[in-house]
């Protein structure tokens, strides 16, 4: 074979000093050792292709959050054209390694691959979704918003998602888009194919292509804008300004309690015993101490947010659970000119994947949009300047919008999840505790918004 790479002692210390500086690493930042980093598996996806050899790379890294296992795309050519300047990994013995899925032509063979569901070798496969429509003439474009994977964009009628961080097995995000579809959903994208490969034995989820939305806006970026359009108003309320968010609110909530619906009906739906919600209060107190030991404002709240999750577990004798989207918040919402869709049904990267597979209960779906109407009005009024009224009226957008989307949750669902009270504000507690740690060590700045929920759903009333 053609085909001249590095040995994997020539690369790994490439990928040392590469990793740590981009952004779907989950430590950024740290110094990786040669040693932190095996090379499992290569797979020869192309020879010579318009001057570059092309590979698949599978390898672990060892960091003090645990051991993890990555994918990555390697190119290698002797001349690296200037538009690759900002994707190259490394050199070795006069060849440049760079980032493949920025480059335009590998991003163009990964959907023709798709398109043709063809077969790279014996471990790494491209499959065709039946009935996929895949314009393969569409130049792909790598877009710089995901964290934790890589997307490229296909004109306006595709986008791949490359999933830079695997556990073995079916990603969520492809398994219920393809679900969701086969029992008619249409808060969702049409899944189009996939791009699978053997880990562990087992076959894993590489990458996904589905419908691209186009001319869609993102929640978070309609939400934003509503709460400047108050903020800029000096008497008027919420309701009286033309940006009013609420009416769009009560439809996501609508759309949300539609793809409810829609996954118990694909996956079905179970009633856990009061046992397995002792065992899920018992992971919030558990997580709840970690978190008072490591943030001050945490820990001189310690006790309450314990009560708090104590009165949650006089529920009820069970809840409900079933599959739900596991990480939602108004990011993972798009508008489109047919309604609300939802988006990455990934779960929480950080979980591992037979959490993210399970069942679980669609209040933590609830409580992670209503945590997130909170985070869009009152971002916009954290800066220590910002005068009284201002955060007043942050709040009032916060508690309007909340409301509007328990009322179209409600309205579609045919049960208003607020009826769930102490349990609905557990699963809210919860999330708000991760948001105070998250913001403690990243941006301490914004701490106080997460903290003012927790201060205000330890108490009876919550903070809607």
């Amino acid at each position: 074979m053609s085909f001249v790479g590095a040995r994997d002692r020539d690369l790994v210390p490439l990928l040392a000093e590469y990793l740590p500086h981009q952004r779907w690493f989950a430590a950024k930042g740290i110094e990786l050792d040669d040693r932190d980093i095996t090379i499992t598996h290569r797979s020869v996806v192309a020879e010579n292709y318009w001057d570059a050899d092309i590979e698949q790379v599978l390898f672990t890294v060892v960091t003090p959050a645990g051991t993890h296992r990555y994918q990555i795309w390697i190119g290698w050519t002797w001349q690296l054209p200037d538009r690759l300047g900002h994707a190259v990994i490394g050199a070795v013995d006069g060849r440049t390694a760079y980032d493949a899925l920025s480059d335009v032509n590998v991003s163009r063979l990964l959907l023709e691959a798709i398109d043709q569901s063809r077969d790279f070798g014996d471990s790494l496969h491209a499959i065709r979704e039946a009935d996929a429509k895949i314009d393969t003439r569409a130049e792909g474009l790598v877009i710089g918003a995901e964290q934790s994977n890589t997307s490229i964009v296909y004109g306006h009628s595709a986008i791949l998602k490359m999933y830079r961080r695997l556990e073995p097995g079916p990603n969520p995000d492809a398994e219920i888009h393809r679900a969701l579809r086969a029992v008619g959903s249409v808060h969702i994208a049409e899944a189009l194919g996939e791009l699978v490969g053997d880990v562990d034995g087992e076959q894993t989820t590489l990458g996904l292509l589905t419908e691209f939305f186009a001319n869609s806006a993102e929640g978070w970026a309609m939400a934003t804008s509503s709460v400047r359009d108050l903020m800029s108003e000096g008497d008027l309320r919420a309701d009286e300004v033309g940006g009013d968010f609420a009416s769009e609110a009560f439809r996501l909530g609508e759309a949300v309690a539609a793809v409810h619906a829609d996954l118990a009906r694909a996956f079905g739906t179970n009633t856990a015993p009061h046992d397995e919600l002792a065992r899920i209060l018992d992971g919030m107190r558990a997580e709840a101490n970690t978190a008072a030991d490591l943030v001050p404002s945490l820990a001189e709240h310690r006790e309450a947010i314990l009560l708090a999750f104590d009165r949650a577990s006089d529920h009820a004798a069970g809840i409900n659970v079933q599959r739900i989207h596991g990480d939602l918040h108004l990011g993972q919402v798009l508008r489109t000119l047919n309604g609300w869709s939802i988006i990455d049904f990934e779960g929480e990267p950080s979980k591992p994947l037979t959490y993210r597979r399970g069942m679980q209960s669609p209040l933590k779906d609830v409580a992670g949009m209503l945590r997130s109407f909170d985070y869009a009005a009152r971002g916009l009024a954290i800066s220590p300047h910002t005068d009284a009224q201002h955060k007043y009226r942050a709040a009032e957008w916060a508690d309007r919008n909340r409301r509007a989307f328990c009322d179209g949750y409600a309205a579609a669902a045919g049960t208003d999840p607020r009826l769930a009270g102490s349990l609905l504000r557990a699963f809210e507690l919860d999330k708000a505790i991760y948001e105070v740690v998250y913001e403690h060590g990243h941006r301490p700045l914004w701490e106080a918004i997460p903290l003012q929920a927790v201060v205000a759903l330890i108490n009876t009333g919550g903070i809607s």
